[in-house]
Order: C-alpha cells, then structure tokens, then sequence
C-alpha cells in the first residue's frame, strides 16, 4: 500500500514538474505604438429595410506581434443607442473589456444592423464604429449602413388548407418606397392588384405573389423605369444568387393579367401562369419585360393563354420557357436565351408539352392549339434548346416557328418551320450580366420578317423596331 501510494505521489510530481517545463510565459506587448491589424478598415452594409435585421458580416482582428497582447476594450461609438450589434469571442454586446489575443493569432468580431423605422422615403446612411483601446491606443472600423424604409406585406391570415400563411393584396401600390413581401401576398377573387412604373418589390425567402382564381395582376412599368423583383437580401453574396424566393403565380382562372416594362430575377420561377379560366382574353399579356437568373425556369406556362413581345427569357437552372401541357401562345420578337452558369443544366431552353401524367399514371392528352414564334432568337449554351415533346399517344401538337434564329437538331426545313436559322451565332453581348442585345455582326440581324413585326414599332428599348433592311430577330433592335 505505502508503495502504491509512494508511486502515485512520483508520477503526479513528475507530471507538474513537465507542465511546468512545457509552459511557456505569458508575455505581453506593452508598446504605446502597437496596432491592431484588421481585416477591413470599413464593414459596408448593403440596403437593410427598418425593422429587418441584416446578415451578420465578419472582421477579422490580427495581433501580428510576437507577444501576448491585451486589447483594453472593444466598443460601439454609439453604444447602447447603436444600431448596430457586435458579437465578441462568442459573446453579444456593446462594450468587452481585457480581451486578449496570443502571438501571431486572431479573433473574429461579427456585426450586424437593424433599422429603425423613419416613414421616410429615401435611403439613410447610417454610420458607427467599432473602437478598440490598446496599451492607450485608439483604432476604429468604421461601420456603414443604407438604410431604406419599405411597405411590408407580412402574413396576417392564418395558414389554410390550400396554402401558408398570408395577407391579401389589391389596389394600387404606392412606388414612393419599396415593397417587401413575406410569405404568399394573395391578388383575391374580383381584386385587382396595380403596380406603377418605378415600383421595386423585394421578395423574401420562398415568397410567393399570387394571383388567385378571379384576380387580376396589372404590372405598368415604363422604359428606364422598369417595374423590379428581386430578393430582399441585398448584401454583395446574395444579391445576385438565383433561387432566393419564390415566384409570381398566375394561378388557374386568374383573368386579363398584364406586364410591362419589368425586370423579374434572382427567385425560383420567375413567371408561373396556369389553366386558363373562362375568359376569351390572354391570361396574360407580356411586354418589354426581361426575366433572368431564375433557379428553375423564367417563364412556365400551363394549359394556357399567352401573348409575349420584345421579352427576354435569360438564364435559368433548366428551362428558360416551359410551355407545359397543352395552350395557346403568341411570342414575337422575344429573346430566349440560356447560358445557366451556376451549374450543369440538361433541360432545352425551350420546351414544348401535350400532355401529363396523372396520379394513376395514365397519359392526359392537353392540346398544344397554337405555339407561334414569330422573329424570335432560341438559343442556348447547350447542344440543343429546343424540345418538342409530343404526346406518343397523339393530340393536337400545333407549332409554328417563323423567321426564328433556333439552336436545335432538328430540320429547320419541316413543316412547322419557315425561313429559320440553324445553329447560327446570335452573339449576345454580355448574357452574364442580362445583356441579350446584338450587333450588326449577329446572324439575327436583319433577319426577321416585317409582316410577322405588324404593329410592333419599337423595341424593348424604345428603338424603331426597324431601322435596316428588315426587322431584326428578337427582343433588341440594332440602330
């Protein structure tokens, strides 16, 4: 026993005695002049909406001395009166004290910002600090926010068996200010929803604006003052990443809708139009309107009515347009574009459909009674963008492709096709940044047809829709 004990007194002494050897001392860096090394000098904060906290942003602190050091404190400037909020080593706060950093290490400090609601209609700068006290040295990293008060359209009637939570919207929206919508923003049977020239609508995660069985959607945006959707989180990572809400959804039976003049991008699906209804009308009419970066598709449509001119149907994780179990669909001077560079993309740009499976897995036949494209350009960055999937079973399958610039497989000598271009260059100016303009060098220059242009007397820019030899194909017209 007094062996055992002897032994285990030895070990234990040995094993303080090699800590104590390990340990090295703790140096501090008491230099007046010593500075703190920082990731930015200046944390930017993109458009925050009041009331909507931001993303959290992180900067990085470097002691970049060979010695401990000891930052005195960490504060806001403005304190407990700051918008802003600062994370420290794990801990919320305005002000930390004693916060120490080992040689040649770092920390991270977070910050982020609410806005507090103004009832103004223009941007505010807000403006803060984070200030660092060390060995009696004072460092800052300035903090800027824009901050943008809105019209918010949060869910205020309960969740229903047909869809989540939402709050109805009709009338004429005010472009004094953004919109914000959350959620489903619902166009009620017999409501009419009018949104002006000007207006910017920032949709957030996985909101919906629906157009509901009876219910109109009237977009008038007006060239240079275009009508936008986008997502609301605004920061540099986000703001241009599709997928980051939902869609505008013209649902079965919704009647006389309009868009014009508008710049649908960065959600899901930027258009979904469904069954049609009983009117004789279009179910939607769309004009001069450009939708790009869509996660799943620009332009779906389904068993219904639509007539397009000078649109722009860009970039898209599978289709650019969908039209989709049968329909009636007019496209003049459209530009259908896919060159998808977020990842591998299968689907055609363009997909022509008569039919769905149904629960039972039996094939419903849908007329296709019209899909006419009249000088239009169809193209892509895949080997073919064009799919025309008719039912094996049969059904109406009526297509039309006149004076179109297509990248396809397929014989543009058929029937179905007049004096269309194969796999010719459309040279896009810049379809990374929406840009489907052309030039004089593009194969659908002067390509088109006059009688197939009619009344369209100005492109989607406001150009004379023909300025040469003859009408040039899609939604840009060179001057």
């Amino acid at each position: 026993m007094l062996i055992r004990t002897t032994f285990s007194v030895v070990v234990v002494a040995a094993i303080l005695l090699l800590s104590a050897g390990c340990r090295k001392d703790e140096v501090f860096n008491d230099d007046p002049d010593f500075t703190l090394a920082f990731s930015a000098d200046t944390v930017y904060f993109d458009t925050v909406f009041t009331t909507v906290g931001s993303v959290t942003i992180p900067v990085k602190v470097y002691n970049n001395s060979n010695d401990f050091i000891s930052i005195s404190s960490i504060s806001l400037g403005g304190s407990t009166n700051s918008n802003f909020r600062i994370n420290v080593n794990g801990q919320e706060g305005t002000a930390f004290y004693d916060v120490e950093i080992p040689p040649k290490d770092s920390i991270f400090i977070f910050a982020e910002v609410t806005v507090d609601p103004n009832s103004g209609t223009t941007p505010l700068i807000i403006e803060d600090s984070i200030v660092f006290m060390t060995n009696g040295n004072q460092q800052k990293i300035a903090l800027v926010a824009c901050g943008q008060d809105a019209y918010f359209h949060f869910p205020d009637h309960p969740q229903t068996q047909y869809l989540p939570a939402y709050s109805l919207v009709s009338g004429v929206w005010a472009n004094d200010k953004p919109h914000v919508v959350y959620g489903y923003a619902v166009v009620d049977e017999d409501s009419v929803l009018t949104i002006p020239a000007g207006t910017n609508v920032y949709m957030h995660n996985d909101a919906v604006l629906w157009v509901y069985d009876g219910g109109t959607l009237q977009i008038y945006g007006a060239k240079d003052n275009e009508v936008t959707f986008q997502g609301d989180r605004l920061d540099d990572y986000y703001k241009d990443q599709p997928g980051m809400w939902g869609k505008i959804w013209l649902s079965a039976g919704s009647k006389d809708n309009v868009i014009d003049y508008a710049i649908i991008k960065n959600g899901r699906i930027g258009v979904h139009v469904d069954t049609l209804g009983v009117s004789p009308n279009p179910t939607l009419t769309i004009t001069n309107t450009i939708i790009d970066n869509m996660s799943t598709a620009c332009f779906v449509a389904q068993g219904s009515y639509v007539k397009a001119e000078n649109c722009v149907f860009g970039n898209a994780g599978y289709f650019s347009v969908l039209l989709n179990i049968g329909g009636n669909y007019d496209f003049r001077h459209c530009t259908i574009g896919n060159y998808w560079s977020h990842g591998t993309r299968s689907a055609s740009a363009i997909v022509l459909n008569n039919y769905y499976e149904d629960v039972y897995g039996t094939t419903q036949i849908r007329d296709l009674t019209n899909a006419y494209f009249g000088n239009c350009i169809l193209y892509g960055a895949n080997e073919d963008e064009l799919l025309l999937d008719k039912a094996t079973s049969g059904g109406v399958f009526n297509y039309h492709f006149d004076h179109c610039l297509i990248k396809t497989s397929l014989s543009v000598s058929q029937s179905g096709f007049t004096d269309c271009k194969k796999n010719l260059s459309p040279t896009f100016t810049d379809t990374q940044l929406m840009d489907f303009s052309i030039g004089s060098s593009s194969a659908a220059f002067d390509a088109g047809d006059a009688s197939v242009t009619g009344t369209i007397m100005y492109d989607i820019l406001g150009n004379p829709r023909i300025s040469g030899a003859a009408p040039d194909m899609g939604a840009y017209e060179v001057q």
